[in-house]
């Protein structure tokens, strides 16, 4: 066997291969990793940073946003309410109401509003989208050098290494200071849909055959009818595609400072660490299933009950395949109406509500109708199965990610690019919050942990047993 020969089997062995010695040792691993559940009750440890009631413990202070899920009564007692989410203190939806009305895209005023604290004048506004048109590039031969040298096939994966590669190229990488981190934030921001959309073109053309297509940045479109562009051969869209879009990226753009990754954002931050490196950690919080990937799940539910019921239309079919999914006897079986239910909302999600209000409106534009009546009816079944046949502390309802997936198909956007679409639009959200952090706490986060472990002897290595 050639060189060559062998190099091949030993990266497969490395880097594809779970080889025996590998099963063995993972054997091991778990046998001496298992705490006993009940310690966690004897210590009252709180799981997840959430007591049993599922409510958040309070890490920190932020004045970015704010999630609401219950009111307080004039005895004091909290009820369940309508969920709403507030950016520096504003209705989300009353954001969205204002700047659709005047028929303009929202996204990058929602950015200035949550990195500086108030919302732009019309003249603010001009000058901070132009910035961004202007930030909208990549250094030269980056496409070639970097995203083309090794395509991936997962896109967040890519994306982080983008990011990392990044810090080689500005001269000030490691510079924490308020405006040099700006800049840096700012620069991400608008470069985050072409690293996207390029590593997305790369992977097609590589594992898929497809024809590579790499469209210029338009600086005077929005960050919405840039991804849209970048995205099809043709560059065209439709006035209600790039709106509802960009009402998609508002929505994600933040979600208080307790979401996963935004509290990687803070954790990281605290560090001393480079921004490169804090986007880049938040972006692997964000791609794991259950936080960014889960609108898939969502897409992927929906292929399997199209597949397995025959009229969606007949209620009791419906609601009897529903029922098999929470049973754990459909589906993946994990028992999960994946797109139900939230950690912190309970009688609604208010960016479900507004999804919902555009969605119809683009499924009638697409000749999708059935298929929205579809998700519309699973949602309003799910809802009572859920609250009747689980023990939950508060309400169920759809949450943001039961519609999204929908929605970035009917845009004809790949089911890779809607866990990076939600990073393109949630890095305004980690930006204010690297931010806040910078410039309030000033002390690195360290929660504590508690040893369980027995203590031993040491034994030297000729007594141990084989």
């Amino acid at each position: 066997m050639g060189i060559e020969s062998k190099n091949i089997l030993l990266a497969e062995r490395n880097y594809s291969g779970i080889t025996q010695d590998i099963v063995e040792l993972a054997s091991k691993c778990q046998e001496n990793s298992r705490i006993d559940h009940s310690l966690y009750d004897k210590y009252e440890v709180k799981r997840g940073l959430r007591d049993l009631n599922g409510k958040g413990v309070l890490t920190g202070l932020t004045e970015i946003s704010e999630i609401k899920a219950s009111e307080v009564d004039e005895n004091g007692v909290s009820h369940p309410c309508d969920g709403k989410l507030y950016y520096r203190g504003i209705d989300v939806e009353d954001i969205i109401k204002g700047f659709t009305k005047d028929k303009r895209f929202g996204f990058e005023e929602t950015t200035y509003l949550l990195i500086f604290g108030e919302m732009p004048d019309e003249n603010e506004l001009k000058a901070f989208s132009e910035l961004l048109g202007e930030y909208r590039s990549i250094p030269s031969n980056f496409v070639r050098d970097i995203i083309m040298k090794k395509p991936s096939k997962d896109i967040m994966n890519a994306l982080a290494r983008c990011v990392l590669m990044l810090y080689s190229y500005d001269n000030k990488a490691d510079d924490v200071s308020v405006p040099n981190v700006v800049r840096q934030c700012l620069q991400l921001i608008s470069q985050m849909p072409l690293l996207a959309v390029y590593s997305y073109q790369a992977y097609k053309h590589s594992y898929l055959g497809g024809s590579l297509i790499i469209h210029e940045p338009n600086p005077k479109l929005s960050t919405a009818e840039n991804i849209l562009h970048l995205l099809r051969a043709d560059g065209k869209y439709t006035e209600l595609e790039a709106e509802l879009l960009d009402i998609a990226l508002v929505l994600h753009a933040e979600h208080g400072g307790g979401n996963n990754s935004t509290f990687t954002t803070h954790v990281v931050t605290s560090s001393g660490t480079d921004t490169y490196s804090t986007v880049v950690s938040s972006l692997a919080s964000l791609k794991g299933p259950k936080h960014g990937g889960a609108n898939i799940k969502v897409v992927k539910m929906f292929e399997d009950i199209k597949e397995n019921v025959k009229d969606w239309d007949n209620e009791e079919e419906l609601t009897a395949y529903v029922a098999r999914i929470l049973h754990k006897d459909a589906f993946d079986r994990t028992g999960l109406v994946y797109g139900m239910g939230h950690a912190v909302y309970s009688l609604s999600d208010p960016r479900a509500r507004v999804f919902k209000s555009f969605v119809e409106e683009l499924s009638i534009e697409k000749g999708r109708e059935a298929e929205y009546k579809l998700m519309a009816d699973v949602e309003r079944i799910a809802a009572k199965l859920i609250s009747k046949e689980r023990k939950i502390y508060k309400g169920v309802s759809a949450n943001v990610d039961f519609y999204s997936g929908f929605v970035y198909s009917m845009l004809g956007l790949p089911s890779e690019l809607f866990t990076p679409i939600f990073a393109i639009a949630r890095i305004s959200g980690w930006s204010a919050h690297r931010l806040e952090e910078l410039m309030n706490c000033n002390k690195i986060i360290r929660p504590a942990y508690m040893n369980v472990c027995d203590r031993h002897p040491y034994v030297p290595l000729s007594e141990r047993k084989k």
